[in-house]
């Protein structure tokens, strides 16, 4: 599990969102049990807020269905309080709306409640990297939205004269990204360590000015950078 270490401090923090006492005690159990650290818990929307700014977990595992505040309201608010977090959404929906509601309020993956528990593990793991996460089949869902937006007429940031100029290896990392490969397949490929291409995508994403890998590919596909 050394992917899974986060510094000196161990291993993935992990904070549980449910309104439903024994899902929510069951997942942060298999969490716990697995090796994570889980460092919170709430069942309410504004509970949710709260404790996320309060105990800076590394990923959210939140569902949308929550009283007090919606779950895509969550998302915006402790992604824009701390840019660094992810958040893997855990849903009983699969309605497309939702998805792309809940990846444009700033989640990072989206799964399904019907996933196993090794499913849901892994896609903690992949999701505190900074892969993208989805249930099959929503992934291309997507992938394809930001296609839509992507074609859409109007100014395409980062084609300003001053725009920051990516290495040749940034911007090899960035279209094996915008083609739908993980961290891993990405490594495998251009013959390097998982760490390298984490590297050459936070400095991709710094000098963009971009928050995290799902602006990243949208950034890439606007560019066509998938089609090369």
């Amino acid at each position: 599990m050394s992917e899974d270490k986060r510094g000196e401090q161990g291993l993935i923090k992990v904070m549980v969102v449910d309104d439903h006492p024994m899902w929510r005690d069951a997942v942060a159990r298999d969490l716990a049990e697995s090796g994570f650290d889980v460092v919170a818990t709430a069942g309410d929307g504004e509970q949710a807020v709260r404790r996320a700014r309060a105990t800076t977990p590394d990923v959210l595992v939140l569902d949308l269905n929550l009283p007090a505040k919606p779950g895509v309201q969550v998302c915006k608010e402790v992604v824009a309080a701390n840019p660094a977090l992810r958040v893997l959404v855990l849903s009983a929906s699969g309605e497309h709306a939702d998805v792309l509601e809940a990846v444009k309020s700033g989640a990072t993956g989206y799964l399904l409640k019907s996933a196993s528990t090794e499913e849901l593990l892994d896609a903690v793991r992949r999701t505190a990297v900074g892969d993208p996460v989805f249930t099959p089949g929503l992934a291309g869902l997507v992938l394809g939205e930001y296609r839509r937006l992507a074609s859409d007429p109007g100014p395409a940031a980062g084609d300003e004269p001053d725009a920051p100029r990516l290495t040749d290896r940034e911007t090899e990392v960035l279209r094996l990204v915008a083609k739908g490969l993980s961290y891993k397949q990405i490594a495998e490929r251009l013959v390097i360590s998982h760490r390298t291409v984490q590297n050459h995508v936070q400095n991709t994403l710094g000098k963009l000015q971009l928050h995290n890998r799902v602006e990243l590919v949208r950034y890439a596909l606007e560019r066509g950078l998938d089609d090369e």
